[in-house]
């Protein structure tokens, strides 16, 4: 079954015609293709929202590091005879919990999270070596296996997801202040740190449900790029998640779209199209002339208040 979701089902099903909407009819009508759309969307969705945060506040390697964590966590699953995805997200969270604690500031946290990315590799490395099943339960987790996902496991992905956003929405006017700047927000008393480790928290859990669609090697591409676009495109931090949410799942609906009649897998179309989409906007957005940086956290004494004014519009 690995191995058939692997490969996709282009060699089975015919091509597409021109009739969009009889295309979309004919692969609804397969209960894998159903279960892919419901699990894809909702994975991108959460992906999408949460990518722009990580995008705000810089922490890419952060998530970088998390979806590579995830593969130590499937391979110890798979040797413990459970399901990987559980062994994803318990490693991961377990993981982003270290990087909040052991890291007092976030812009300081490179040398904590590159240790505990390079521990975990060598745990997922020690654990697929000792796994006696067919190493392609191992290697599947690692590009994503959207197609043979059961319908119990994408009512899961939903229902985490429903929980995540929900969190998300609770978090979002304390995360955004401390996103736009750290300092000022935690002078006007709010959590910073607790709200750090609650973030990568949240990431953590975005990270193991966008598993199934693109691997824990390929996820970076969803949870990075459609967060990346949406703030070339906008400065309004709404527009921006409603940017970054949106094309992820569009992403993702094609990708799945093209696996289904190609008989290339969903792991690539997800980073070669999101690659596209961000080499667009940034061709889109370039202005010709002299570009002169953006005004970083800390260029001066006037700059101080130039950022604490901007991140102070954050009404709490």
């Amino acid at each position: 079954m690995l191995t058939l979701a692997s490969q996709g089902p282009a060699s089975f099903f015919p091509g597409p015609g021109w009739n969009l909407i009889a295309d979309v009819q004919d692969m609804l009508s397969y209960a894998f293709m159903r279960n892919a759309f419901a699990a894809g969307t909702a994975s991108a969705i959460v992906a999408g929202l949460v990518g722009y945060f990580v995008v705000l506040r810089g922490s890419s390697f952060a998530a970088h590091a998390i979806s590579h964590i995830g593969f130590a966590g499937a391979a110890g699953a798979l040797l413990l005879g459970i399901n990987p995805i559980l062994g994803v997200g318990a490693l991961s969270l377990a993981a982003s919990a270290g990087m909040g604690a052991l890291g007092k500031r976030l812009r300081g946290r490179d040398a904590v999270i590159g240790l505990i990315m390079a521990a975990s590799l060598g745990l997922g490395v020690l654990f697929t070596t000792m796994y006696q099943g067919n190493a392609a339960n191992a290697l599947a987790y690692l590009f994503g296996q959207i197609f043979g996902i059961s319908a119990g496991a994408a009512q899961l992905t939903v229902l985490t997801s429903v929980v995540v956003l929900a969190v998300l929405a609770v978090l979002y006017r304390p995360l955004l202040f401390a996103s736009l700047d750290e300092e000022v927000a935690q002078a006007r008393g709010v959590p910073v740190g607790p709200l750090s480790v609650g973030f990568l928290l949240l990431m953590a859990l975005a990270v193991t449900e966008a598993v199934q669609v693109s691997g824990v090697l390929l996820i970076f591409a969803l949870l990075i790029a459609p967060g990346a676009i949406a703030e070339r495109v906008t400065r309004r931090p709404a527009t921006a998640l409603a940017v970054s949410g949106s094309l992820a799942v569009l992403i993702t609906w094609v990708s799945l779209s093209l696996a289904y009649y190609t008989p290339y897998p969903v792991s690539f179309y997800v980073p070669a199209l999101a690659f596209v989409c961000y080499l667009g906007a940034r061709l889109a957005t370039a202005r010709p002339g002299p570009h002169w940086p953006l005004p970083g956290p800390w260029h001066g004494p006037r700059d101080t208040g130039a950022r604490g004014r901007q991140a102070a519009t954050v009404r709490m």
